[in-house]
Formats: C-alpha cells, structure tokens, sequence
C-alpha cells in the first residue's frame, strides 16, 4: 500500500528552499559574525539529506547527479589554493587579498580570497557528510 505523501513532498520543497537560503545567508554572514563555510555547509547537507529521506534515492540522484566525493575533493582543492597561491606571490602563507566591487543594485562590496576559502570548506563539508550518510544508508543492503 502506497501512502500518499503530496502535502509532505510540497512542504518539503519550501522547506528545503528555505535551508538553501539560510545556508546562503549562514556562508556570507560568516566574515562578521556566526556563520561561515563551516555551517553552511552542514546546513545545505541537511536540506539535502531532507531530499533523500522524503524523496527516493533514485529520484534525488536524478535530480540532483552530483558526486559527493568529488565535491569535497573540489572543496579541499579550492581550500588549499587560497592558502598555498600568495606563498608564489611573496605574501605569506594564507594571506587575505581583497578588492572593492560596485554591484548595480546592492552598491559598494569587498570581495576577498577568503569567501573562496569559505567556499572550499562548505564544498568539504557537505561532500563528506553527504558520502558518509549514503554510505551508512546503503551499508545494510546487499
């Protein structure tokens, strides 16, 4: 007997939208106050493990064909370049360098090297907590 799960499905697609949002929020707030690559990453793995505990895997693999293995390997890459690249420059090991952006709408921002760090941690992080979720889901099958 199949259960008919629509008003869970519908409200786990807002709710997962609004976890990609606070994760957002949680990456770029991290320079000034709680937040940072670290925790946006741990919440952008849970909106994704929501998918899978309310979706089929199969479903959710199709939707969304990424290999988490990789990600964290993109992520620890993207983590170690931001330290070891201004060691070529005569800079010292994990120096910070930043540039000042005019955005159309949002005016006057500094973008620094360390978001690319930021962004390195939360790929590591979600990459191996999703691989070891899945790995733990599918460790009783055979």
């Amino acid at each position: 007997m199949k259960i008919n799960d629509l008003i869970l499905r519908t409200v786990v697609q807002a709710v997962v939208f609004i976890i990609l949002t606070l994760a957002i929020y949680l990456f770029f707030a991290g320079h000034y106050s709680p937040g940072g690559g670290f925790v946006a990453g741990l919440v952008l793995a849970t909106a994704v493990v929501l998918l899978y505990l309310t979706f089929d895997a199969e479903r959710v693999k199709k939707g969304l064909p990424v290999d988490f293995k990789v990600v964290a390997a993109v992520g620890v890459f993207l983590a170690i370049m931001t330290a070891v690249v201004p060691v070529f420059f005569g800079q010292p090991f994990l120096n910070m360098s930043s540039v000042s952006v005019h955005f159309p709408l949002i005016g006057e921002k500094e973008l620094a090297t360390v978001l690319i760090f930021e962004l390195g941690v939360a790929l590591t992080v979600v990459g191996v907590v999703m691989t070891i979720i899945l790995s733990v889901s599918e460790g009783g099958e055979s």
